[in-house]
C-alpha cells in the first residue's frame, strides 16, 4: 500500500508516501517478525525440523530466559561500542546531506572482527564452553529483541529533538507507528558516535560468526570433530562477514545509510534478524547432521566461490567508479549521462543486469544451505527470504533512481533490461 499527499507540520510537510504494507505493514511487522525468529529456532533444533507442524514448536517461558544471556549481549555490545572508538584506522566521509554537510566515519570493522577473533581464540585456550551458546540462542533472541524494542522507542522519541533536514524523507510522514517503524532520524547520533552505522556493521553482523562458531563447537563436543557441512558454512559465512568489514567504507553509499530512517526495521534487522537467523544453518546441523562428500564439498566450493567473485568484483567496479570515474580500470567503461551530472554504467559488470551483486549475494546463500542437504526445507529459509528481500530492494531502488534520474533512468533501462538474473528478470 502507498499513499501520496501532504500534511503540514510545524517542521515542515509530512512525506506520507508508504513502504512495506505502510500502517498495517508497520503494526504487523513488529508482531510476527519476533515470533519469526523464536519459531525457525526452535524448529531447528526440533527432531523434525519441519517448517509446517502442528502445533508449532514454540518454547515454553522457561526456555527464554537465563540471566547470563543479557549479561552476554550488553557485554558483546559494549565490547564493540568500544572497539568503535578506538583511533584506529582512517575516518571517511559519508555522501553529501541536505544540508551541504557530510558525516565523518571510522572504517575499523575488521579490526573489531579481528579482535573478536583473538577473543574466542583465548577463550578456547581458557576452555570456556562456547557451545553453550547453542543452549543459549533462544534467550540471548528474546534479549536483542528487547533491546531492539527499547532503542527503536528511543531513536523514535529523540528524533523530535532533530533538525528538520537530519528527517529520512520516508520517515516523516506523520503517522506515529508508521514513522516508529521505518525510522524518522536518517543518521542519528551520541557525539560523534553514530547508531546506524554501528548496528549496520558491528554487533550483530560480528556476532552472526561468533554463533556459528559456537554451533560448531557444539557439533564438535557431541560428536568429537565438525562436520564438513558445518564447517563449509562456517567458511563461507565468515568469508562474506569478513568481506563486508573489509570493505567497509562501501555501506556508506548504500540505501540503508543513504536514504532510510534509523527504525524499528534496521534495527531489529542488524541486531535480532541477522544474528539469528542467518545463523540457522549453522543450528540446523547440530541436532541434523549431514554426510557431505568431497566431490559434494568441492562443488559447492566452487559455487560460492562464483557467486563471491561476481559480488565482489562488481561492487569493486561501481565503487572505483564512484570514488573515480577516470581511474584506468573503469575509465574505458561506457555510461550514459543523467541531468543530476551523475553517469551510469551501462558495461562491464553493470551493463550484464542492474544489481549484478545480488546475482552473486544469491549464488552464495544457496551455496550457504547446500551443506546441510535436501531432505528439509529449513535450511533453505536464507535463500527464499533473502530473493524476496533482494527483489523488494530492487524495486525500491527503481523508485528512487526513477525519480532521481528520470528520462535518463529510463534509456538504462532499455539498455539494461535484466534486473537480477540475466535473460530471466
Amino acid at each position: 500500500m502507498r499513499s501520496k499527499g501532504q500534511v503540514p507540520n510545524s517542521k515542515g510537510s509530512h512525506k506520507t508516501e508508504r513502504e512495506f504494507g505502510g500502517t498495517l505493514g508497520a503494526i504487523c511487522i513488529p508482531i510476527l517478525l519476533p515470533l519469526t525468529v523464536l519459531f525457525l529456532i526452535c524448529v531447528s533444533r526440533s527432531p523434525d525440523a519441519a517448517v509446517v507442524q502442528w502445533p508449532p514448536p514454540f518454547p515454553s517461558l522457561d526456555q527464554l530466559w537465563d540471566p547470563l544471556a543479557p549479561i552476554l549481549l550488553l557485554g558483546w555490545i559494549s565490547l564493540h561500542a568500544f572497539l568503535y572508538l578506538l583511533p584506529f584506522g582512517k575516518v571517511s566521509e559519508g555522501l553529501v546531506l541536505r544540508d551541504g554537510t557530510r558525516l565523518k566515519y571510522p572504517i575499523n570493522g575488521f579490526l573489531s572482527l579481528c579482535l573478536s577473533a583473538a577473543l574466542l581464540t583465548l577463550l578456547l585456550m581458557l576452555k570456556a564452553p562456547l557451545g553453550h551458546l547453542y543452549q543459549l540462542m533462544l534467550p540471548l533472541a528474546v534479549c536483542a529483541m528487547g533491546i531492539s524494542f527499547v532503542l527503536s522507542v528511543y531513536l523514535y522519541v529523540s528524533s523530535f529533538w532533530a533538525p528538520p533536514h537530519a528527517l529520512a524523507l520516508g520517515g516523516n510522514t506523520g503517522n506515529p507507528l508508521y514513522d516508529f517503524f521505518i525510522g524518522r532520524e536518517l543518521n542519528p547520533r551520541l557525539g560523534h558516535f553514530d547508531l546506524k552505522y554501528f548496528c549496520e556493521l558491528r554487533p550483530g553482523l560480528i556476532g552472526w560468526v561468533v554463533i556459528n562458531f559456537g554451533m560448531l563447537m557444539q557439533e564438535v563436543e557431541l560428536r568429537g570433530s565438525p562436520s564438513l557441512a558445518m564447517v563449509l558454512v562456517n567458511s563461507f559465512q565468515l568469508l562474506y562477514v569478513a568481506d563486508a568489514l573489509w570493505n567497509e567504507e562501501a555501506v556508506l553509499s548504500t540505501m540503508d545509510i543513504v536514504h532510510d530512517g534509523f527504525g524499528f526495521m534496521l534495527v531489529f534487522g542488524d541486531l535480532t534478524w541477522v544474528p539469528f537467523t542467518y545463523s540457522l544453518q549453522a543450528a540446523f546441523l547440530v541436532e541434523h547432521p549431514q554426510a557431505l562428500s568431497a566431490l559434494g564439498g568441492a562443488t559447492i566450493i566452487i559455487l560460492n566461490g562464483i557467486g563471491y567473485y561476481i559480488f565482489r568484483k562488481s561492487n569493486s567496479q561501481k565503487n572505483q567508479f564512484r570514488r573515480n570515474p577516470k581511474h584506468p580500470s573503469v575509465s574505458t567503461l561506457e555510461t550514459i549521462a543523467t541531468a543530476t551530472g551523475k553517469r551510469l554504467l551501462v558495461s562491464g559488470w553493470w551493463g550484464l543486469v542492474r544489481h549484478p551483486n545480488y546475482l552473486g549475494d544469491l549464488l552464495m546463500a544457496l551455496a550457504w544451505s547446500l551443506p546441510c542437504g535436501f531432505s528439509h526445507l529449513l535450511p533453505y529459509f536464507y535463500v527464499i527470504y533473502f530473493t524476496i528481500l533482494l527483489v523488494h530492494r530492487e524495486a525500491r531502488d527503481e523508485r528512487h533512481c526513477r525519480a532521481k534520474y528520470g528520462l535518463a533512468w529510463d534509456n538504462y533501462c532499455r539498455r539494461v533490461p535484466y534486473r537480477i538474473l540475466p535473460y530471466i528478470y
